[in-house]
């Protein structure tokens, strides 16, 4: 957007702003940004003044290594209205140059004579200063700038780095006349700073090889007792480049290799860094020891550095080291000296040495700390997204970065991000995830509090930019004040200098912002501090996002899940019933449980486990639950129970093994356990499909573990299923879970059912008490296998609630059994259910004499209902159908439906039972 002056563009938007009206649209963020931060500084656009500095360094290395690219520039912007300028980091303008060089006359002294200072915080918006508040490279279009003086022009500006600290050191600036705009401007502006930027790298180096040349020369004049000789100037020594070949000769004799040498090396970095005389053992592998010596030494140039030299043993026998005292400083009394003494601490006989590295005190320390860097981004691999926890991930972040690279670290995200969405504008609905730091007590905004960022803030420029942005000093930046004065005065009372303000970017998704702040170390956060940080952020953004995706599938899978699950026990006397169900904490698996209500008082408790965790798990398991109950309602036996949800899951397995759309690796299979209780002989009938068998608590607190068969898990087909049923004590317990209660990485299946059966041998309790006895003892705190758990007390049907009858295939007994009934109905006191039960049982028994074969029984049970049952030796069943108006028959199970409350046909191993439920208002 290059529109500028009268015309509309940034002209009418900064109008706008400067009258208080909302521009968020339409102006590029790091203007309004910085237009922002303009009027929290109180400054007017009219105003001219800038401050002036006559302290400069008009020789400095900046300007030396700018010199001759700002020449090439001049002279080719020659008869152009281009200025070009060099600041140093503090916006202090130290060259200018002018394609035309008329203008130096023409334009007033803030264009053209070095030393004004055009820092943000005087002169407003315009290039320098915003290429040194942004750290990035700038462009400003005319009325862009906020002073009313640079509305006519337009700007770009590239901060110029020190290679070798990462810091910036001064900015290259391009003012022009707004109609000059090209984008080739910017390029070329970039490549002009990253050429004083080598140039600088180059001074730093020619300083090195100045060291290397003095160090050479005293070896050689030691060695020819003083006769001269001209030094080797090829060698070209970096901050952790070994010396020449020549001078490790002796070294690769005692066969180092790649690693020993590196050991040497990075100790030597550090012997450099620290400026003094010492004498340290390095052990090297195999059992070899090395002694570093480091001894100053200043160029003819008069450069101070260090030289560090290796004495090996020439076998494998210890080394014969040399004693030399530590000696802080360059020389005695703070005099430098001119050459190395090489005669002092010469090594004995059996000793080798070598030198090492040579190098300036500060190269040497930003060569450590780029090691420790390095070191810090692979242990962050590691240590970062160990889970896949949002909150945790954040954590890991945080814990990492104090207090290696900051003393405070506050992490905060949306909270849809938190539930696992996607954020749709992560300004908004900001919660303040993590603060982490050298001290509990400092006084910034606490986790689990919800935070909005004012406009002008570093947190909110660097939220809506997507950019990382560094507030060297905290103290000058009145967006960060502004949020809250009174707890900014209380962050500064805790030594709170320096921010680095970080997005948390994956996969062009912006899920939220790191904040790292520094205390401890009073310089300021640095270029390369923020590059460490964006790398940081960047690697916990995606294990974030991972966490975030992973968290929507298993809040997926757990809402299917629980829409799948009972959601209340259906009304039922067979048994009390309580249960329990705690989902993995590392993912939803398919573990069910149901009670479902048969005819004649009995009741089915069943619990099974799909192998396998997620929303295919989840489904699957709604699946296997919906058709247990359909096969439940056949009032099939448990074994025949299995054999079809068998055959289901086969055929589910080769239906999705077939569609390669789904992208399912097939269903491997699941558990079951069905049983099956009949309150009237409380008889249990149970199978179990490669499922654990279940506990039961005897009415003395004794606690067994039935010995049933195991059978096949589902989904293998074709193998057989067998019943077994076992006679349960009036008021026991039957308990029935799933292996995530029993089995784990971390304990033996039978030291788990020993600790369950402790945990059962309570019979007092009601299900509800054992429900949660169990769970307290026996849940892990981290689940990695879902559990459920299902306790049903048994009652029984007492025998005064039952009357049964036996009756021979003569249709004259039909009237015996009706007045039989109504006798007993009477002494029921149900005389009102009378009638209906009369012609209930006429009809069956009239059904069972006709189509049916000996023996006959029939049974009354009073219980929540009226159930009225007549059994058969015959296994066919009866159809109802609709009886047109000429048919004599075919009414019967008609007038039984609607009499009714319910009917059905139930199948026993010696015939049938037609069963009718009739309701009882006063039960």
């Amino acid at each position: 957007m290059g529109v500028t002056g009268e015309q509309i563009g940034p002209a009418r938007s900064r109008e706008r702003f400067l009258v208080g009206e909302s521009v968020e649209s339409g102006v590029r963020s790091p203007i309004l940004n910085s237009w922002l931060r303009c009027r929290l500084l109180e400054l007017s656009p009219d105003q001219t003044e800038l401050p002036y500095r006559d302290d400069f360094d008009p020789d400095s290395r900046l300007v030396r290594a700018a010199g001759p690219v700002l020449d090439q520039l001049q002279s080719r912007f020659s008869g152009s209205k281009m200025n070009i300028s060099v600041a140093d980091a503090n916006g202090t303008v130290l060259q200018r140059r002018f394609g035309e060089p008329a203008l130096a006359r023409a334009l007033p002294a803030i264009q053209t004579v070095p030393g004004f200072v055009f820092a943000e915080r005087f002169a407003g918006t315009n290039g320098i200063g915003l290429a040194l508040a942004e750290r990035r490279p700038i462009q400003v279009y005319g009325a862009e700038h906020f002073a009313e003086r640079a509305q006519a022009s337009a700007c770009c500006a590239v901060p110029i780095h020190d290679q070798l600290s990462g810091r910036i050191v001064g900015v290259l600036c391009f003012g022009y006349p707004h109609a000059y705009e090209r984008p080739a401007l910017a390029v070329l502006a970039r490549r002009a700073a990253e050429t004083i930027e080598r140039r600088l790298t180059e001074q730093s180096s020619a300083r090195e090889r100045g060291l290397l040349r003095t160090y050479l020369d005293a070896e050689r004049r030691a060695r020819t007792g003083g006769a001269g000789g001209t030094a080797q100037d090829g060698h070209h020594i970096g901050p952790t480049v070994p010396a020449g070949s020549a001078e490790l000769d002796e070294l690769a004799d005692l066969e180092l290799d790649p690693h020993d040498q590196s050991i040497l090396k990075d100790k030597a970095t550090e012997l450099i860094s620290a400026f003094r005389r010492a004498a340290v053992e390095v052990a090297l592998p195999h059992g070899r020891e090395a002694t570093l010596l480091s001894r100053p030494v200043t160029s003819r140039s008069g450069v101070a550095g260090m030289v560090v030299e290796a004495v090996l043993s020439s076998d494998t026998a210890p080394v014969h080291h040399v004693s030399v005292s530590p000696r802080a400083g360059p020389s005695p009394e703070g005099q430098p000296p001119t050459e190395p003494r090489p005669g002092t601490a010469e090594p004995r006989p059996g000793t080798v040495r070598g030198l090492v590295l040579v190098g300036e005190p500060e190269v040497g320390k930003y060569a450590i700390e780029a090691r420790r860097r390095l070191e810090l981004l692979a242990e962050a691999s590691t240590r970062i997204g160990t889970t896949l926890d949002v909150s945790r991930t954040a954590w890991e972040l945080a814990e990492m970065a104090v207090p290696r690279l900051a003393d405070y670290v506050t992490v905060d995200l949306p909270a849809a991000v938190l539930r696992g969405d996607e954020p749709i504008d992560p300004g908004n609905d900001l919660q303040r995830t993590v603060v982490h730091g050298i001290r509990d007590d400092c006084p910034f905004y606490p986790s689990g509090q919800p935070v909005q960022f004012h406009p002008g803030t570093p947190l909110l420029r660097c939220l809506t930019s997507g950019h990382a942005v560094l507030e060297p000093d905290l103290k000058s930046a009145p967006g960060w004040i502004a949020q809250s004065p009174e707890r900014a005065r209380r962050v500064f009372a805790y030594g709170v200098h320096s921010l680095i303000a970080v997005p948390l970017l994956a996969r062009g998704v912006l899920l939220g912002i790191a904040s790292f702040y520094r205390s401890q170390d009073p310089a300021p956060f640095g270029d390369d501090d923020s590059r460490l940080a964006q790398e940081l952020a960047a690697r916990a953004a995606l294990c974030i996002d991972n966490a975030r995706r992973y968290t929507r599938e298993h809040t997926l899978a757990l809402a299917l899940q629980r829409s799948l699950l009972p959601r209340g026990m259906p009304e039922q006397g067979a048994v009390e019933v309580a249960h329990r169900y705690l989902p993995a904490e590392s993912g939803v698996g398919g573990d069910w449980f149901d009670v479902i209500p048969l005819s004649g008082t009995r009741v089915a408790l069943l619990v099974g486990d799909v192998v396998g965790h997620g929303l295919h798990a989840a489904a699957t398991m709604g699946r296997l639950r919906t058709a247990a109950r359909n096969f439940a309602e056949l009032e099939l036996s448990p074994d025949e129970l299995l054999t079809h949800l068998d055959n289901l899951l086969v055929r589910l397995d080769r239906e999705e093994g077939d569609d390669d759309a789904t992208g399912s690796n097939g269903i491997v299979g699941a558990t079951c356990l069905y049983a099956i209780y009949d309150p009237t002989s409380r008889q249990c009938t149970m199978a179990r499909a490669g499922h654990l068998p279940p506990a039961v608590v005897h009415p003395d607190g004794t606690v067994s573990f039935p010995d049933l068969p195991a059978g096949p898990p589902l989904g293998l087909g074709g193998l057989p299923f067998e019943t077994a049923e076992i006679e349960l004590p009036r008021d026991s317990t039957l308990i029935l879970y799933t292996d995530g209660l029993v089995e784990d990485r971390h304990r033996d299946i039978d030291v788990a059912l020993d600790q369950l059966r402790h945990a059962l041998a309570h019979a007092d309790r009601s299900p509800e008490d054992t429900c949660q006895a169990v769970m307290d003892a026996m849940a892990p705190e981290h689940p990695s296998d879902d559990i459920a758990l299902l306790v049903a007390r048994t009652h029984t049907v007492p025998t005064d609630r039952i009357a049964t009858w036996d009756l021979p295939a003569d249709p004259s007994r039909v009237s015996d059994i009706r007045a039989a009934a109504t006798r007993q109905l009477a002494h029921w006191g149900l005389e009102e259910h009378a009638f209906a039960a009369e012609l209930l049982l006429s009809e069956l028994v009239t059904n069972a004499i006709r189509y049916g074969t000996e023996p006959i029984q029939v049974r009354l049970v009073h219980d929540r209902t009226l159930i009225c049952e007549v059994s058969d030796g015959s296994s066919t069943a009866p159809h109802m159908r609709r009886a047109t108006n000429t048919d004599e028959g075919g009414r019967g199970l008609f007038l039984v439906a609607q009499l009714a409350q319910s009917w059905g046909t139930r199948y026993t191993p010696r015939g049938k039972v037609i069963w009718a439920e009739c309701a009882l208002d006063a039960a």
